[in-house]
Order: structure tokens, then sequence, then C-alpha cells
């Protein structure tokens, strides 16, 4: 029986190796879950890979250890004890138990996986139009400054210009106060304006006589 102890002892170890590589994979699916972040640019797609080939070799040898006792269980000229025949039946159905577990823990990962990795899409997706949005409207931004810097512009130039009209009224004014000035100096000189205005107009009076009366003579003349 010292073959069927050696082989007993291997299953023993191979399953609670087997039990704790199973957790550490199952387990990543809630880690990829949670976190939710690019798999691939974490390193989680390559932990699971690893993972995976270590528990499908595990798996893989404990089968093979398993058929090893069955063997020597069907083995007539050594037939096993009924404590022999129950550990290969729990061994075999320990077997058969991590089988499954492994599967199922394969399709939750592998649809955690998927998950995480359609969302990473939709969030570069959403970054990526965010992105855009916020290109335009520092476009729009920048052309409400350049208008904004243009009206300024036009402003300062309607000051400047009311300023030189203001400047130019405020020189006519003093040009006008002092020659008022020079004027109310000067004796007499407006009595001389208010004879030049007269004679102005008592000679506009005697052409106009002269022309009229030189119209009437044509006319008398004519008929």
């Amino acid at each position: 029986m010292t073959d069927y102890d050696s082989l007993h002892r291997q299953c023993r170890t191979l399953e609670s190796l087997f039990d704790t590589k199973l957790t550490s994979y199952s387990r990543l699916a809630t880690t990829i879950t949670r976190h939710q972040d690019d798999v691939e640019a974490g390193g989680s797609a390559e932990r699971w890979k690893d993972l995976e080939a270590e528990v499908d070799e595990l798996l893989q040898k404990l089968g093979e250890l398993n058929d090893q006792m069955s063997k020597l269980s069907s083995d007539p000229d050594t037939p096993p004890s009924q404590s022999m025949l129950r550990a290969i039946q729990r061994h075999r159905e320990v077997y058969q138990d991590y089988s499954r577990e492994l599967k199922r823990t394969k399709t939750n990962v592998q649809l955690a996986l998927d998950q995480a990795n359609l969302l990473t899409g939709v969030r570069n997706d959403i970054d990526a139009y965010k992105s855009s949005a916020a290109d335009s409207l520092l476009a729009e931004r920048d052309h409400i400054d350049s208008s904004h810097r243009m009206t300024d512009d036009m402003l300062a130039q309607a000051y400047e210009t009311r300023a030189d009209f203001a400047r130019q009224r405020t020189t006519l004014n003093g040009i006008q106060t002092r020659m008022g000035g020079v004027l109310s100096q000067i004796p007499g000189i407006n009595n001389l304006l208010g004879m030049i205005k007269t004679r102005r107009r008592r000679d506009a009076l005697i052409i106009g006589c002269i022309i009229g009366l030189c119209i009437v003579l044509l006319l008398t003349y004519m008929f």
C-alpha cells in the first residue's frame, strides 16, 4: 500500500494548493469589478492568465493522481480496504467539485474582464467627448475674447476722438474770447464796422435801383 499512501499524500497536497490558487483566482474577478480599471494597462489580464494556467495545471495533475488511485483500487492482486475505497471516492468527489468550481469561476472572471473593458471603453469615449467639447468651448472663448478686445479698441478710439473734439472746442473758445478782448480794447472799431456795414447796404441799394431803372428803360424801348 506504499503507492497508495504516496498518491494519497500527493492528492491532499495538490488539493490544498489548488484550493488556495482557486481562491486567489476567484478574488481577481471581485478586484476587477470593484476597481473597473483598464485591465490591460493595470496588468489584471496578465495575472488572470498566469493564475488560470496554474489552476489548470494543478487540476490536471490532480486528475492524473485520481486516475492512478482508481487503477490501484481495481488491482485484483492487492484489493483495497473499505477505508481506502472511501478515501479514493472522496478524492474523486473533491476533484469533480474543483472542476465545476473552476469552470464557474472562469466564467465569472471572463464576465468581469469583459465588463471592465466595456466600462473602460465607455469612459474613454466620454473623456474624448469631454475633451472635444472643452476644445470647442476654448475656441469659442478665444473668439469672444477677440471680439471683446476689438470692442475695447473701438471704444478707446472713440474716447480719444471725443477728447480731441473737446480740446479743439476749448481752443476755439479761447480764440473767440481773445478776439472779443482785442475788439473791446480797440477804440471805435465797432463804429467803424457799423459804418462799413451801412455803406455796403447803401451801395447795394443804389446798384439795385440802377439795375431796376435799366430794366424799365429796356422794356420801354422794346415795347
